[in-house]
């Protein structure tokens, strides 16, 4: 009779992720970052959607959340910036967009990318 053991399955780090911008009205911006399930797009749509949530349902006082209660999330332009493979490379890629743009809403990871 053979023992079976259970390995527990590495977390993968190579799944696609997507880089995304979001403009406000007044022409305020903030960069993100999502890992894809499903479709590109419909990842989007879903982070999107928390983002929205959490401006309606929480009281945060971040500059995204802020601008979203302000101007509404239907006047909010949502697009994918680039698709990156790997979450390292993602990570590195969107600090690298946020020092590059310097978007206003990117408060707090404005602060993280100069430490």
């Amino acid at each position: 009779m053979t023992q079976s053991t259970t390995t527990k399955r590495r977390r993968r780090s190579d799944r696609n992720h997507i880089l995304y911008l979001l403009t406000a009205p007044d022409g305020a911006c903030y960069v993100g970052l999502t890992h894809v399930e499903g479709t590109p797009r419909k990842s989007l749509m879903r982070r999107w959607l928390k983002h929205i949530n959490r401006a309606a349902n929480e009281a945060h006082d971040w500059a995204l959340c802020n601008s979203i209660r302000q101007h509404g999330a239907d006047s909010f332009r949502v697009e994918i910036i680039e698709k990156v493979r790997g979450k390292a490379a993602a990570h590195q890629r969107e600090v690298m967009l946020i020092e590059h743009i310097s978007p206003a809403l990117n408060t707090a990871k404005k602060k993280r990318a100069a430490a």
